[in-house]
């Protein structure tokens, strides 16, 4: 009877934890879009801070678009330190891998990744590389890691559309190393979360923002550095990610740092 009971509690436990997905899930079979706000079940970290703090997003968007071996740890980055290798990693990494090549194969032709709800994120801003975002699976990622539906795939653009570089996975911003490490191992890939970003007064006209001190390559680093500077703080933006470019062919390259 104990256990019949015990039983009866984890599972209402697990169904109150997942019902945001269920319903993020039952959404989007219903072809209905989730509605924006930070209650809104379906409602991602990335949708939301975007239409927040678009400077933010932007800044942040720039920082991630730059090629993957160009990131380096700075006051508005931070990279998880390689870990020593654990006896499963590369058996682990090994299979994350053929996962997302099998599953993101297709979408090299980047309309069929269109069709399947992946959306160019700031698409007038030119970038070096796009990411081409599903919010739905952004908002999974919150929860459960798949490595068949990345956040994000990234894109360079051509004369004539968009060549598939590789892909984004993302986790909570308040997900622990040992969390990350559960879902790609930190002794092959290294997340990181851009953070301390002093977005300038709303009232400044983007063509007077000194952005030498605003944004997240500016020298303010701390809120109270940003207070004085009439900003807005943001202690981090969008929450954990990491780049992983599957159809490298040096190993080197394929979990770039």
């Amino acid at each position: 009877m104990g256990s019949q009971r015990n039983r009866a509690i984890l599972a209402a436990a697990v169904g109150l934890m997942l019902a945001p997905l269920a319903a993020a899930q039952q959404s989007a079979k219903s072809g209905d879009e989730p509605k924006a706000g930070p209650s809104a079940a379906g409602t991602s970290d990335i949708q939301r801070e975007t239409e927040q703090y678009p400077e933010a997003a932007k800044a942040a968007n720039d920082a991630m678009s730059m090629p993957g071996m160009d990131m380096n740890m700075n006051p508005h980055m931070y990279m998880t330190e390689l870990q020593p290798k654990g006896p499963d990693d590369d058996r682990r990494a090994e299979e994350i891998l053929d996962i997302l090549r099998r599953s993101i194969s297709k979408y090299k032709d980047y309309k069929v990744a269109m069709a399947d709800g992946y959306q160019i994120f700031l698409p007038k801003v030119q970038q070096t590389m796009y990411h081409f975002t599903n919010y739905r699976y952004a908002f999974a990622a919150a929860f459960i890691f798949n490595p068949a539906h990345p956040t994000s795939l990234l894109y360079r653009k051509t004369s004539d559309g968009y060549e598939l570089l590789g892909a984004m996975y993302t986790a909570p911003k308040n997900a622990t190393e040992q969390q990350l490490n559960d879902r790609v191992p930190l002794s092959i890939a290294r997340w990181h979360e851009h953070v301390n970003f002093c977005v300038p007064p709303r009232s400044t006209p983007p063509q007077q923002v000194d952005w030498k001190q605003f944004g997240l390559a500016g020298s303010i680093a701390t809120q109270d550095a940003c207070v004085k500077a009439n900003g807005i703080w943001i202690p981090q933006v969008f929450g954990w990610m990491v780049h992983v470019y599957p159809f490298e062919s040096d190993p080197e390259k394929i979990w770039a740092h």
